[in-house]
């Protein structure tokens, strides 16, 4: 009997969970010296000083003792409020904050190629929907949905279900769902804009005048402007998230300088390390690829996934200086998956060789991560 396409999408997840995390382990206890900001002397140690690696420690450090702001300075408000919170809240039924931290990202991640899987049913046939899941769970930075200790898994399962809900026609519960969703990442402009471009294409499918009630999307930011708002009322500086980008270190003020990437051209010395090199090559390129997957997303989800997609991909890629990152926030740009499944469709050599190549590179990339190699 053949599996539907939502649980052969989780079971190929699970598989990737368990493999990602053996690696991640393995590198962790080889390069013991690795950093890591959990500091843990429990008999599950080992797990957890792989998977807690770099922004863990400011995701912990939320959780444990709130945001404060240094202007000039790297400060936790950086990092959006909904994943720290959810750690904090484990952490009152004495749950360890970086354990937390690892099991959310796993069920999240795991809970997001399921619902993604279930979306995509709705816009293609069973076939398409196993093949989009299989490239979402395979995609080299898919590790960073089975244990990193970072927002991304949560953020995508939210976004995802949002957008699932709007296809069932429930707009209050999709946007309520994207509300909380914006809290957790600064991309909430490309999530309202989405949403609404989506929910006056849905009602045009079907012959409907659009209303009031269709504007109800906007309403879907208000996880970013409650953020926005704490960070006045505690900070007396709204923005206190962007400014903090400038600080030494991420050296990523907004201006022309970050818009034409000249960070990203003066990597390229005869100082720069291979993995370095592969580092500044390989985001750029997934960013490039998944720009021109836009406009046949347009094409063949319709213009309101065109339009979420390149907002979900053009913002981070102008706010970064150098693409550094690109490779985990085009997890947030789910629909480029399902159009990669439709165009690979007639082709099936080529699409399981995509599927072995982007598996390998993501366990190479898991075990490297495990090492404590910067990969996004």
């Amino acid at each position: 009997m053949v599996r539907s396409a939502p649980r052969a999408v989780l079971t190929a997840g699970l598989a990737a969970l368990v493999v990602c995390t053996a690696l991640v382990t393995m590198s962790a206890l080889a390069f013991p010296q690795g950093y890591s900001p959990a500091r843990l002397t429990w008999p599950g140690a080992p797990v957890l000083l792989g998977w807690a690696r770099y922004d863990a420690g400011w995701y912990a450090r939320i959780a444990t003792e709130g945001y404060s702001y240094a202007p000039g300075q790297q400060s936790p408000v950086a990092f959006f409020p909904l994943y720290p919170l959810v750690l904090r809240g484990l952490g009152l039924v004495h749950v360890d904050t970086f354990l937390a931290g690892v099991l959310v990202t796993m069920l999240c991640g795991l809970g997001a190629l399921y619902v993604f899987t279930l979306w995509a049913r709705t816009r293609a046939d069973e076939e398409a929907a196993r093949n989009a899941g299989l490239l979402l769970a395979f995609y080299p930075f898919a590790f960073f949905l089975y244990g990193a200790m970072y927002s991304d898994a949560l953020f995508l399962l939210l976004i995802i279900g949002a957008f699932l809900l709007l296809e069932r026609g429930q707009l209050g519960w999709a946007v309520l769902l994207a509300a909380v969703a914006t809290a957790a990442r600064p991309v909430a402009p490309a999530l309202v804009v989405g949403l609404l471009a989506r929910r006056l294409e849905w009602k045009h499918e079907r012959g409907q005048k659009w209303n009031l009630l269709d504007l109800l999307p906007v309403f879907a930011a208000a996880g970013f402007v409650l953020y926005v708002l704490y960070q006045w009322k505690a900070f007396g500086e709204p923005f206190a998230f962007v400014k903090v980008q400038s600080a030494p270190g991420w050296d990523q003020k907004p201006g022309w300088r970050t818009w034409a990437k000249l960070r990203w051209f003066q990597g390229f010395s005869r100082e720069m390390s291979l993995s370095d090199g592969l580092r500044l090559v390989g985001h750029a390129a997934v960013t490039v690829g998944a720009l021109a997957l836009v406009w046949p997303t347009a094409k063949r989800l319709g213009w309101g996934y065109g339009v979420y997609t390149l907002a979900i991909v053009g913002l981070p890629a102008m706010s970064s200086k150098d693409f550094m990152g690109m490779g985990r926030y085009l997890l947030a740009a789910f629909p480029l998956f399902l159009t990669l499944a439709l165009l690979l469709r007639e082709r099936p050599r080529l699409r399981w060789g995509v599927l072995a190549t982007s598996a390998c590179v993501m366990l190479a990339l898991a075990a490297a991560y495990g090492a404590a190699e910067y990969v996004s």
